[in-house]
């Protein structure tokens, strides 16, 4: 990370550090923002019993939480940090007095003015993506963790998060047969389904409602592999595509008994084992906890894949951006 990127961590740390009493972090953010902080909420839900919630911005907005207030910790997250809803979150969080933390890629954006603790990421296109979003999140959720209880785990667990970049270079190239594969062999698909649970739950999600949803206008849905079992699994039939994603962490037994169940009658599974991730440079107890992020990088360029067969950029869409809504 840059020096820039180093300050802006340590200050937003320093600041929930100060607080002495925290009674709720509140993760608020849309869409794909939204999932990104999917496994920042495992990771406190893990690791701490203060308790910690994502919320949609606007239902956050309209719903405001009553223990939202000074002893609170919000944090925020909009790419072109323009998100109105997004904004106005972390707006009134911070007029009733809790810490504001929003991570944006516009430096002086909206968002940027909104949060009191602002961490700039770069894209996964820009040259240093050591300082990417998914390092951003975790250098500050770590690094939150070890200043309220220090522990050596969290320690290790900063230094892993500068292997990022070499890791998902070892994936992206691991995966990039499959991935072509999975563009070919789908580039006609009109429905998939992903499914997953605990830390590679939004995972799952962000790749439903964003990367077909959103950038392919394929009919799509995330399925929580516990769920799957409460109605999901009765459209299960030899030719409906699923996508399993099978993590590292404490949920794993729920993707395995969905696969297990789901490839007795689909014959279109692809499965996404987190076992087979090349995860050198983060430490066997964390592994659960990093394996979202490389997940999610796989995944981005099965839908990258998936939209040059299909003659589709991933950035045309029909509303967004392009009526007021």
């Amino acid at each position: 990370m840059t020096q820039e990127h180093l300050n802006q961590v340590a200050a937003a740390v320093n600041a929930v550090k100060a607080k002495g009493k925290i009674n709720h972090f509140y993760l608020i953010a849309c869409g794909g923002s939204k999932a990104f902080f999917g496994p920042a909420q495992y990771i406190f839900d893990m690791e701490t019993e203060i308790p910690a919630t994502i919320y949609s911005s606007n239902e956050f907005v309209h719903r405001m939480p009553k223990a939202l207030g000074k002893d609170s910790v919000v944090l925020t997250c909009s790419h072109s940090g323009n998100t109105p809803e997004t904004v106005k979150a972390c707006e009134l969080a911070r007029e009733k007095g809790a810490t504001t933390i929003a991570f944006s890629h516009l430096v002086d954006s909206p968002l940027w003015k909104a949060g009191e603790f602002d961490v700039h990421y770069n894209t996964k296109d820009e040259a240093d993506d050591s300082n990417g979003r998914d390092a951003m999140l975790y250098a500050v959720v770590f690094g939150i963790l070890n200043a309220i209880q220090p522990n050596e785990k969290y320690e290790r667990a900063i230094k892993c998060v500068d292997n990022l970049p070499k890791l998902f270079a070892a994936n992206k190239e691991k995966y990039a047969a499959r991935a072509q594969e999975f563009g070919e062999k789908y580039k006609r698909a009109t429905i998939l389904y992903t499914m997953a649970s605990g830390a590679n739950y939004d995972v799952a999600y962000s790749f439903a409602i964003c990367l077909m949803m959103e950038m392919q206008w394929i009919n799509s849905s995330a399925i929580h592999s516990g769920e799957y079992f409460h109605g999901p699994f009765e459209i299960t039939d030899y030719d409906v595509p699923f996508i399993i994603i099978k993590g590292l962490d404490e949920c794993r037994p729920l993707d395995e008994r969905a696969h297990a169940f789901c490839k007795k009658f689909s014959k279109e599974i692809t499965l996404i084992d987190a076992e087979e991730f090349d995860m050198d440079g983060v430490c066997d107890d964390l592994k659960g906890y990093f394996c979202p992020l490389v997940a999610g990088v796989v995944l981005r360029d099965y839908a990258d894949t998936l939209a040059d067969h299909r003659g589709h950029p991933m950035s045309v869409r029909r509303y967004m951006w392009r009526m007021e809504y």
